[in-house]
């Protein structure tokens, strides 16, 4: 994972400007640049690499002698680069898989640029020749970009918000920081004194509806129709081809594996595809946990199948605000480039077409149309394939002890009664309901005084009645213990 920053119409001096991108150092371990916009004295470019594909040429922002005029800061991966190039004709110049970016964006404008993606990537493309600066995210915002842009035309753009923070400029109240919008673009006109205006903003992509891209996947899948067995089988392949185009990389591939159902399948069909395609290394995988770690059984109490289907999409649109952001911090804090085949767009799409009666839990399992896929496979133990669900955090520490009693007694040395209760003086927006609750945000708002209205709810299902972050608290878990 990357990490990208830009500048455009900036009022005070660009160099110490740049001490705000060096907040975001971490995120690329294995080189840096800063770069001024030829013409354009207040508007450059900052990059931090995690080399991942073409270790020596992949430097950014890229600039290609066929499209002199174009600038390109990206973080991402494009899996069908080679695809495209293979069906357009396109002749790059480096092996960075984002220039096609260009070769898109050249060929067919910014809106074919984003469509024909499959990946995931935030990026900030300059056109000069145009006067036009645009900016885009991938369908689920598995990478992040923040933006800032004030009255007088003012843009600043980064991949963490800390970036954006204390920047220097004109006007006299701080500007709002926002998250870019996933399956987006942002098309902006570049004045002559190095401001920008905002034009227009459009979603180029519904998570719903089969992406653009595949027209030229070399994978078919059955369309027949929704009989069991034809549904069962594009899931199998639609989920193989996700891992295998994530095998792309220069790098040596690793899996976090918490024993649950979702990263067990991950590791065992990423292992097949190791085997498959005579990777050398062996397949390393990474787990955190404590001994004598407990079964939740997951009966999830839900509504009717339409309604818990409209739900679980509201939910997947929110991802990029919830954990899908805090995935990417933690490992992009470390130098690690995270990988998600669940989010593949393909994937999703096919899977949100399904009926609603299908992918609802069955006989108190969740997941079970995507436990049934791979049943008689062999890629799993038949006990991991119907493993009841686990919390993460709660199933990896000590049946005796878990991690959420652990957090609790230190918490309530840390936050008395009378401190909960006065909540809502000291956090008006969105006011901590639990003690646990209340020691997070204490963190957050040391950190990030008075920004607390970047999420404006809880992430959870409506259905849902509970205040606690540990999952172990929800009626609708209950351990072995219990039965």
């Amino acid at each position: 994972m990357c990490g990208i920053w830009a500048l455009f119409g900036s009022d005070e001096c660009l160099s110490v400007q740049c001490l705000n991108a060096m907040k975001v150092a971490h995120r690329g371990p294995d080189a840096f640049r800063f770069e001024n916009v030829n013409g354009f004295t207040n508007c450059c470019f900052g990059f931090h690499r995690l080399a991942i594909v073409d270790h020596l040429y992949g430097m950014q922002p890229i600039r290609v002698k066929k499209f002199p005029y174009l600038w390109l800061c990206y973080n991402g991966e494009i899996y069908n680069y080679k695809q495209l190039q293979k069906h357009f004709g396109f002749e790059y110049q480096t092996l960075v898989d984002g220039e096609v970016i260009l070769h898109l964006y050249s060929k067919g404008g910014i809106e074919q640029a984003a469509s024909m993606l499959d990946g995931v990537f935030a990026f900030i493309l300059l056109d000069t020749s145009n006067r036009k600066v645009f900016l885009g995210r991938d369908m689920y915002g598995v990478r992040p970009m923040f933006k800032v842009l004030t009255d007088d035309g003012f843009l600043a753009v980064c991949s963490e918000a800390k970036g954006l923070i204390n920047l220097k400029h004109s006007t006299s109240s701080s500007p709002k920081v926002e998250p870019f919008l996933p399956g987006h673009y942002e098309i902006f006109d570049l004045k002559p004194n190095g401001k920008v205006a905002s034009m227009e903003l459009v979603k180029y992509h519904n998570f719903r509806d089969e992406p653009l891209h595949v027209a030229y996947d070399s994978l078919e899948i059955s369309t027949s129709g929704f009989d069991l067995e034809t549904v069962k089988s594009n899931i199998r392949l639609l989920f193989e081809n996700a891992v295998r185009k994530r095998l792309m990389a220069h790098r040596r591939i690793g899996c976090l594996l918490s024993g649950g159902l979702d990263s067990s399948l991950v590791a065992a069909m990423l292992l097949k595809l190791i085997k498959e395609n005579s990777i050398s290394y062996p397949l390393q995988t990474f787990a955190i946990g404590m001994e004598d770690s407990p079964d939740l059984k997951a009966a999830r109490k839900a509504p009717s199948p339409n309604e818990a289907a409209e739900d679980s999409e509201r939910l997947l649109k929110e991802l990029y605000m919830f954990d899908v952001l805090r995935a990417d911090r933690t490992t992009a804090a470390h130098g690690l480039e995270l990988r998600v085949p669940f989010l593949d767009h393909r994937f999703t799409a096919y899977y949100l077409s399904l009926p609603a009666e299908l992918r609802v839990p069955k006989n108190g399992i969740e997941k079970h149309l995507l436990r049934e896929s791979f049943q008689d496979t062999g890629l799993l133990p038949k006990d991991i394939l119907w493993r009841p669900k686990e919390a993460f955090s709660d199933g990896l520490t000590s049946v005796k002890k878990s991690w959420f009693t652990i957090l609790q007694e230190h918490i309530e040395n840390q936050v008395d009664d009378i401190m909960l209760e006065k909540a809502a003086e000291k956090f008006p927006f969105n006011p901590p309901k639990t003690k646990e609750g209340y020691f997070y945000r204490q963190i957050f708002e040391k950190y990030y005084p008075g920004n607390a209205t970047w999420l404006t709810h809880y992430w959870m299902p409506r259905w849902i009645e509970a205040t606690d972050p540990s999952a172990r608290t929800l009626k609708h878990y209950k351990s072995d213990k219990t039965e």
